[in-house]
């Protein structure tokens, strides 16, 4: 009996190692034929600005964290950083001209460099997997919390960005971590569980500036935890008790910005004052529309901005000054959206049905299936919780005993919203923060509908016969799980190793996924390495144009002389006697498809590819394009002109 305790204890961390273990493996595996993604050619010389020279000059729209652990271990290659180059010394936030110096022009290994930096982003998302299972398995028993771990480990959007130097699995982490550390603080209020709440919010804020939404978050579950446990208070005691709440929360938020605080001091000490000050200045030049006239009063946010130039130049506010940086930065890039093509235009001004659509493209159906029934399961119990006798009170129950469920979903909602509302429309990396807790809100709405009820107190015969019955049902309900598992787990297969391009059948699967949307969701750079093999084994090809959606530097170090930089208005190559043209889909999707209003009326002619689709009418259909000769990866077309 014993023996069987333990090993039924033992089983469920088994397969999570097994899991991990695998989810390893195919990151790894995707990870070794893909040089530096768009951002990661900005991310990782940032990130190795901040550990070796302790200068944050470079991207600080995005918080350290993430980009110095993934420099962390190039310390020890000790890579030539270029110091001396006018993007480091002379310009404001020179990250892509610094990116493509350090890895191409600088006499380092670049593909080397990119393997190093991006095994710490595949522990942290290793992390965040096993941190999954260790919440779920607080809520409901080792067994079940496989079902969110193994949804998280084979998500094709996890495995994509868990790999790259990006904030986006960092900032998964953070939520996971930081409303963890909280909910565990309002349950078990004591000095350290506040300290360590605090310091896990920092963390939090410090993987990706979306993390700001914490803050209201945590007040709307201080409230609401509050208000729950203390409707027995009156008079003095309630507001006794309300101000001993607000100062506890008050040290959360001070314990975070604490740890904001030390880190950015740190990455701050060798970033001359002089120079963060201009930068400052520099990059909120028309942030809410620019400093105001002498004599005119400043709105709430360039008063914000016009206070971060003077923090920047005080020794002791620096820090706080760089975090607020990022802050503004966000907000300025945000209202200023992002040209990208989305289902059948291309447009700068956002769509709301961005995320939910992209969402329902890039998920796996069956883990759509899986966490769609577990939404309106979940939802219907709270209808009819609320539509019964005593609503109030069985709502105030329920908050009692699923304070966790309603947190989770707490943040769904606010998370949704302010990405339905948001005009910065690039990628479903951008959902990360609430993947992982829509698989564990579904995996336990799975877990009730499954476990058998047996109804006990009535005759022998009949408890047994509905105990049978019961237990036939969720064994039934228990195989179609299963089925559907397996179903996410080929399809992920099926799309190694080509996660990033991933798209479930809805979105025209992983080969036709670019007609529906492009940008990091289909092609963010990562076929040029394969481009490189093509160019290798076809030694016809003397030259090719290359009209590349990546880094600046990238085509002609991994392709040498036979590459000629190509764009739309340089006219056709086979002019020039050039045969073959390889152009990125997100570039040519960008070119071909109609614009929107605003857009048409900045598009100049020569930059729609005219001349290609003269030779070659588009496909039909949405996003169709003109057939290529080859296709390198999923991302790179390949034409032969003449």
């Amino acid at each position: 009996m014993i023996f069987a305790q333990r090993l039924s204890a033992k089983v469920p961390w088994t397969l999570v190692v097994v899991i991990c273990a695998a989810a390893l493996a195919l990151m790894f595996h995707s990870a070794s034929g893909e040089p530096a993604i768009v951002d990661e050619a900005a991310h990782i010389p940032a990130g190795y600005g901040y550990v070796s020279r302790l200068d944050f000059r470079l991207n600080p729209e995005h918080p350290p964290l993430v980009k110095a652990l993934a420099a962390a271990p190039l310390l020890f290659l000790r890579p030539n950083f270029p110091t001396d180059i006018p993007a480091w010394t002379q310009d404001v936030n020179g990250q892509w001209t610094m990116g493509e110096e350090f890895l191409y022009k600088s006499g380092n290994d670049a593909s080397r460099i990119v393997a190093v930096s991006r095994i710490m982003p595949m522990l942290l998302t290793l992390l965040t997997i096993l941190f999954v299972y260790f919440w779920s398995r607080k809520l409901m028993g080792g067994v079940w919390a496989l079902l969110p771990t193994f949804l998280l480990a084979f998500s094709p959007t996890v495995l994509a960005h868990g790999h790259y130097v990006t904030t986006d699995i960092g900032a998964g982490f953070g939520v996971l971590l930081s409303t963890y550390f909280f909910i565990r603080y309002l349950r078990e209020p004591s000095p350290q569980s506040i300290v360590i709440a605090g310091a896990a919010l920092g963390v939090a804020e410090l993987m990706k500036f979306s993390a700001v939404l914490l803050f209201p978050y945590f007040v709307i579950l201080a409230i609401v935890h509050f208000l729950v446990n203390a409707r027995s208070l009156r008079g003095k005691f309630f507001w006794k008790a309300a101000l001993r709440k607000l100062g506890q929360l008050v040290l959360v938020f001070v314990a975070a910005f604490a740890v904001i605080y030390i880190v950015y001091a740190l990455f701050t000490v060798n970033y001359p004052i002089n120079k963060q000050v201009s930068d400052t200045r520099d990059i909120l030049t028309s942030f809410a529309g620019g400093a105001p006239q002498v004599g005119e009063s400043c709105g709430l946010l360039r008063c914000l901005a016009e206070a971060d130039i003077w923090m920047a130049g005080n020794r002791v506010t620096r820090p706080a000054a760089e975090y607020l940086l990022g802050v503004l930065m966000v907000i300025q890039r945000s209202a200023g959206g992002n040209t990208a093509y989305f289902l059948g235009e291309v447009s700068k001004s956002g769509s709301h049905w961005y995320f939910p659509i992209v969402y329902l493209l890039k998920e796996p159906i069956p883990a759509l299936i899986i966490v769609i029934v577990g939404f309106l399961g979940g939802l219907w119990g709270v209808l009819r919780a609320i539509f019964r006798r005593q609503a109030w009170l069985r709502f105030i129950a329920y908050l009692q005993n699923n304070f966790t469920e309603f947190a989770l979903l707490v943040f769904l909602a606010i998370y949704w919203i302010y990405s339905v509302r948001s005009t910065l429309n690039i990628g479903v990396r951008h959902l990360m923060p609430v993947i992982p807790l829509m698989y564990m809100l579904a995996a336990g709405v799975w877990r009730r509908w499954v476990m058998p009820k047996i109804a006990l107190g009535g005759p022998l015969l009949t408890t047994a016969l509905g105990a049978v019955r019961s237990i036939a049902y969720s064994w039934l309900k228990l195989s179609l799980l299963t089925a559907i598992l397996l179903w996410v787990l080929m399809e992920t297969l099926a799309a190694a190793p080509h996660f990033l391009s991933y798209y479930n059948q809805f979105g025209g699967g992983t080969w036709n996924g670019y007609r529906y949307i492009t940008d990091s969701n289909y092609d963010w750079g990562q076929d040029l390495v394969r481009l490189q093999e093509f160019i290798a084994e076809h030694p016809e090809i003397d030259r090719i144009a290359v009209d590349y959606f990546g880094t600046g530097g990238a085509p002609a170090y991994y392709l040498g002389d036979r590459k000629v930089d190509w764009w739309s208005a340089r006219g056709n190559p086979a002019d020039e006697g050039i045969r073959w043209l390889a152009i990125s889909v997100n570039t040519l999707q960008s070119a071909i498809q109609p614009a929107d209003y605003d857009l048409s009326l900045s598009r100049r002619p020569e930059d729609t590819y005219g001349w290609l689709t003269d030779l070659r009418p588009k496909e039909p259909g949405m996003g169709g394009i003109p057939a290529p000769e080859y296709r390198i990866g999923t991302s790179i077309f390949i034409y032969k002109l003449f």
